[in-house]
């Protein structure tokens, strides 16, 4: 079977910065290309950079950053525990909708950085995350707050950020979607170690019949 080469990050983002495949390479102040922890459990995946993205570069530093960072603490985790990036790589003018053609042409860098990050979930925030990575025509709010898989990836759709900055009723289905997903990520937790003692417990007693195996063929022999 053929093995993919992993593209370091450095060496996309570098790719990245350089490209101009659609006019919002030219528009850009700069790209962002994503951050957090290279090997990171969770992947989050949202839209695309809004104004202050843009301007420093970082995914998610504007009001809705603030509100992930708030929301992240309900799953019990931090931004240097998860890698965050978006579906473009550059700003939208004036924070329009990615256009088909814009998503086509950037989201081969998403796709690298997905397999050399290797993430066990992917969090999509709102309807073009969670259309491109699953591949589906359906939209956030049939479905925010459940687990999907897609290859070898566990996948759990939740609404973007800013949706609660502009609809507020929005914010406690963001806050409970974030807590059952760090209540997911707690149970896997459990249950691979659970698989864990259980393979220890399976070699111990594997081990210790052998070695009485061993002991019972050395004493036959003196006989």
């Amino acid at each position: 079977m053929l093995q993919h080469t992993h593209i370091p990050l450095d060496v996309l983002e570098a790719q990245a910065n350089q490209c101009h495949r659609c006019p919002l390479g030219d528009s850009r102040n700069h790209l962002v290309f994503g951050v957090g922890n290279p090997h990171a459990r969770v992947m989050i995946v949202g839209e695309a950079p809004g104004k202050n993205e843009d301007l420093q570069g970082i995914p998610f530093v504007g009001a809705a950053g603030h509100t992930l960072d708030g929301l992240l603490e309900l799953a019990d985790l931090t931004r240097d525990e998860v890698y965050i990036a978006n579906v473009l790589k550059c700003r939208p003018p004036g924070n329009r909708d990615p256009r088909p053609e814009e998503i086509e042409e950037c989201t081969p860098f998403l796709r690298e950085q997905t397999r050399t990050i290797n993430p066990e979930f992917i969090v999509t925030l709102g309807n073009f995350a969670t259309k491109f990575i699953l591949k589906t025509d359906r939209g956030i709010t049939s479905m925010h707050g459940k687990l999907f898989r897609t290859g070898r990836f566990k996948v759990f759709p939740i609404f973007h950020p800013a949706a609660a900055i502009y609809d507020r009723t929005k914010m406690s289905s963001l806050e409970e979607d974030f807590r059952n997903f760090g209540r997911i990520l707690k149970e896997d937790t459990q249950e691979k170690q659970r698989e864990a003692e259980k393979k220890r417990a399976e070699e111990e007693k594997r081990q210790h019949e052998a070695a009485e195996a061993r002991a019972n063929g050395t004493q036959n022999s003196l006989f």
